[in-house]
Order: structure tokens, then sequence, then C-alpha cells
């Protein structure tokens, strides 16, 4: 049942199938992360993940040159708002995470900042972190006119000017 799983995060013969095995042999949920296209992220639906996350594992692993809130919008519109997408990479600010959020991510990861409010400050340094993207988010929220995270969408954003 495990031939040919190797147990590797992102094991170099990973494909498709593999995907599936992995599906098969868990009745926990299976999230795909890394993925930077539509294309992709339509594949890992019809395979049987259940949720992708859209990331770029901080701008080294891959060669689109893309940022991840670039490619949100168009991995959110091939799978439907009922199968979740996730986002991570660049976000430093509470509006970062609202943008991201308006353009239909469920949830967004945070890297960096956390890892610097602990290097500096220890336990009390990731709260402070976690306390500043909250109030950015929370006066985001209220700039935008949208009282709840249920309310924000697309229509609260422009990119060049237009909406998206």
């Amino acid at each position: 049942m495990f031939a040919g799983l190797s147990g590797d995060m992102n094991p170099p013969g990973a494909n498709w199938s593999y995907v599936e095995r992995l599906k098969k042999m868990t009745r926990m949920k299976l999230l795909l992360k890394g993925i930077d296209t539509a294309e992709d992220a339509k594949l890992a639906r019809e395979h049987g993940a259940d949720g992708v996350i859209v990331s770029n594992h901080g701008g080294r692993a891959t060669e689109t040159g893309r940022g991840t809130i670039d490619i949100l919008p168009e991995v959110v519109d091939a799978v439907g708002t009922q199968f979740p997408v996730f986002v991570d990479g660049g976000f430093r600010r509470g509006s970062d995470v609202y943008k991201a959020l308006a353009l239909g991510a469920r949830a967004v990861g945070i890297g960096r900042p956390y890892i610097y409010g602990l290097s500096a400050f220890g336990q009390e340094g990731v709260e402070q972190v976690l306390d500043i993207f909250r109030a950015e988010l929370t006066l985001t929220m209220r700039q935008c006119g949208t009282p709840s995270i249920a309310q924000i969408g697309r229509s609260s954003i422009l990119r060049n000017g237009m909406r998206l």
C-alpha cells in the first residue's frame, strides 16, 4: 500500500496518481501547496485534493516570477468558491491580508513576519506581530466599509483603477 510513497513532503517523483493514492490512504483533508496556475488548481481538485495553497515558497521555488497575490484570482476562478483556496507568500500587513481575502482566499499564511517577531522578542514578539496584523486588518475593513470578514469581496478592491 505504501510502495512508492517516500513520506517526503515534496518527493521528486510525485505526480497526480501519487496525489490520488495519498487521498485514498487517509481520511484527513489533503491540501496541496505550491499551486501557481489555474490549470494545476483544477487538476488538484480533479485528483482528489480537498483544497490548495497558492504558494511560491517564498519566491524561491517557482520560475513564474509572479507573486501569489497575482496568481490567486485565476486559481479561485478556476476552482470555484466551494473549493478551499489558501495563500501565502509576501503578506506583510493587514491590508495585504484584506486583499487576499477579497480575491477569494479562505485564509492567508504569514511566515516571515512572525519569525521576525519570534527571533527578536520570543513569544511576545509573535503575539505582537499577530496583534499588529489584526489591528491593520480591522482598520482596513473599516476604511472599506466591510464590518465582517464575510462581507469582504472583490468589489472592495481595484487593480490599476479597475474592478477585478
